[in-house]
């Protein structure tokens, strides 16, 4: 079977690619994702697969620990579910996809049309090319395979084409979770370029606010520059950001990311007149954790490192920096490396690719971390990609026809296999936000 599924993909892998093509193609940026999604409906329909729509529940989801608030109203966005029925009473899997994208812009900075989709050599380029719709549209053809193949699936097949996984995934994946559309395990096809992803960081945004006191710049003396007293808590959170790095390990973020944790201030805005003493300054940063690290822990290292920026100055004594929590809000996720659902992928992985797989942890997130508020298995297994979010983003297409043979491999494997899973995914540390 496995010499089956590959010919049949070697023999139609150009209608795989022109399937990426149009999918580039449509202007899916993170909140206008409907054209995409109902285009993806087709697709399911294409495959006579069960389709059901998922719209987010706002009210429903915003109480859930993992919900992260995008801010984009979900009225008219919905989730697509395609379901093949398993023939025999076998294993069940999920594998997902995202179809939002971020902005392109500027677009001077691509050398390519960024919704062009074009293809030079082993390269598709354009927005989403790799994160994700390469990945989304080898899980569809896949599946497509094995039906067209006409094999007798053992277990349940569902495809999810979430929106919003680029800010946050609440009213995407986690929604789709939570109206029961659950299964034994679980793979994303992010862009991991053929590693196995099974852990990822924590990550928190947060904002910092230092007031000055405004006054015309002849006068300066008589004002209170919020620039210089936000340069001693930018410096102060610099240096934690250092110490993190040469202090905080963990060996599978190591290997899939190059560093475990990474505090990124990213944002300051800061005054509004050239001739005006700044009255006010912000400061917006990122910062990763590692699993045994909680919220509650990195959020008091964060306000304790603003204090300690602040100390013995006067005006800041009386007028003490206001540190709020915004935006991502995530727990580290981990999955077990020696659970027989991740090996058996490995060993599934290997075999058709005939080399080894490795396994990776990441320091960014991805929606697989939503399964262990469900007990379930889950993995993040993709394509090559070059500048995910960045111009000339690309996917290589050698890459995604071996990602899409192993998906059709492990369908079977997987739905088939007779082991019992022993163990459940971690739960992260429960605490409050």
């Amino acid at each position: 079977m496995k010499e089956k599924i590959r010919q049949y993909i070697d023999d139609n892998k150009e209608e795989l690619f022109k399937t990426i093509q149009e999918v580039v193609r449509i202007k899916s940026v993170v909140g206008n994702e409907q054209e995409m999604q109902a285009y993806m409906k087709k697709k399911y329909e294409e495959l006579n697969l069960t389709v059901h729509e998922v719209e987010p529940d706002y009210d429903k989801l915003s109480s859930h620990e993992a919900f992260i608030d995008s801010g984009i109203p979900f009225k008219g966005r919905k989730n697509i579910i395609g379901i093949h029925k398993g023939e025999r009473d076998g294993k069940s899997l999920t594998i997902n996809g995202h179809v939002d994208v971020v902005s392109p812009e500027p677009s001077a900075n691509w050398t390519m049309d960024p919704w062009g989709g074009e293809i030079i050599g082993n390269k598709l380029y354009g927005r989403g090319s790799a994160d994700m719709k390469a990945g989304l549209i080898s899980n569809w053809f896949a599946l497509k395979t094995l039906i067209d193949l006409n094999y007798p699936i053992a277990g349940d097949i569902q495809l999810h084409s979430v929106i919003e996984e680029e800010a946050g995934g609440g009213g995407g994946t986690l929604a789709c979770l939570e109206e029961g559309f659950l299964t034994d395990g679980y793979i994303a096809t992010e862009p991991h370029n053929l590693n196995m992803t099974v852990s990822h960081a924590g990550i928190l945004y947060f904002r910092v606010q230092v007031k000055g006191r405004t006054a015309h710049a002849g006068l300066a003396h008589e004002g209170v520059n919020a620039i210089s007293k936000m340069m001693k808590v930018f410096s102060e959170l610099d240096k934690l950001n250092e110490w993190r790095a040469k202090n905080v390990k963990f060996e599978l973020y190591e290997k899939g990311s190059g560093q475990a944790v990474h505090l990124n201030l990213g944002v300051m805005k800061a005054g509004d007149w050239v001739s005006t003493v700044p009255g006010k300054a912000t400061l917006e940063g990122r910062i990763g954790f590692i699993p045994g690290e909680t919220r509650q822990s990195i959020k008091q290292l964060i306000h304790d490192t603003i204090m300690k920026a602040v100390e013995g100055d006067e005006w800041m004594k009386e007028h003490p920096p206001v540190l709020e929590w915004f935006g991502w809000a995530t727990d580290p996720w981990y999955q077990d490396p020696v659970d027989p659902f991740v090996k058996l992928f490995q060993e599934t992985a290997e075999d058709v690719m005939e080399r080894q797989v490795n396994i990776i942890g990441r320091a960014s997130g991805n929606d697989a971390r939503f399964t262990q508020y469900y007990d379930k298995k889950g993995i993040c297994f993709g394509p090559m990609g070059e500048n995910m979010h960045g111009p000339d983003e690309c996917v290589h297409l050698d890459s995604v026809v071996e990602v899409t043979n192993v998906l059709a491999n492990y369908m079977i494997h997987w739905s088939e296999s007779t082991s019992i899973l022993e163990g459940k995914s971690a739960r992260p540390i429960k605490q409050k936000a």
